[in-house]
């Protein structure tokens, strides 16, 4: 069983481009960000790749925000304190959902001009940050902040995409 399932919905035709396998681009890379948060469990999720009318529509739908976004993620366990996987967990066969991600490819490219990060780097950097809410943590409070940020920083720093320094601590600004 593959310890991490990855269903694929590519409205954009994102993977087609076949300068790179993206599909184990981004296996790899989650599967690092998977060991540095700890999780020994068989993951499944799903990465919808959409456009910026679709990110728009579900930004706006689920979030109040009128505008399209790199990523959004929904967590199954989201907001259901008190889930116990303990008894599951020693069960090979068991594979945990933590969710879906809808990326914009097209939000991902212009952030990574706007920020100057390279395509590449601001990619891992959002769907390393989609995987980190989809399985629990989030960046509201300084101290969560500090806590994602430090973990995806690692996360990229290991996969070869470093970012800057101030955005270990606060997210991406340069």
């Amino acid at each position: 069983m593959n310890p991490i399932e990855i269903t694929y919905n590519d409205e954009v035709g994102f993977l087609d481009d076949k300068s790179r396998d993206w599909k184990t681009w981004i296996e790899n890379l989650l599967l690092m960000a998977k060991k540095e948060i700890g999780k020994d469990n068989n993951l499944e999720m799903s990465i919808n790749f959409v456009d910026e009318a679709e990110s728009q529509r579900i930004n706006s739908t689920y979030r109040d925000k009128d505008r399209p976004t790199d990523v959004i993620s929904f967590a199954i366990e989201d907001g259901e304190d008190g889930l116990d996987f303990s008894d599951f967990i020693s069960d090979p066969d068991f594979q945990e959902d933590i969710g879906d991600l809808f990326m914009c490819p097209s939000v991902i490219r212009r952030h990574s001009v706007e920020y100057e990060t390279g395509f590449d780097r601001e990619f891992g950097y959002t769907i390393v940050h989609g995987f980190l809410h989809l399985n629990g943590y989030d960046h509201i409070e300084p101290a969560e902040a500090k806590e994602m940020f430090g973990i995806q920083g690692k996360v990229l720093e290991e996969y070869g995409l470093p970012l800057y320094p101030d955005q270990l601590d606060v997210g991406r600004g340069k």
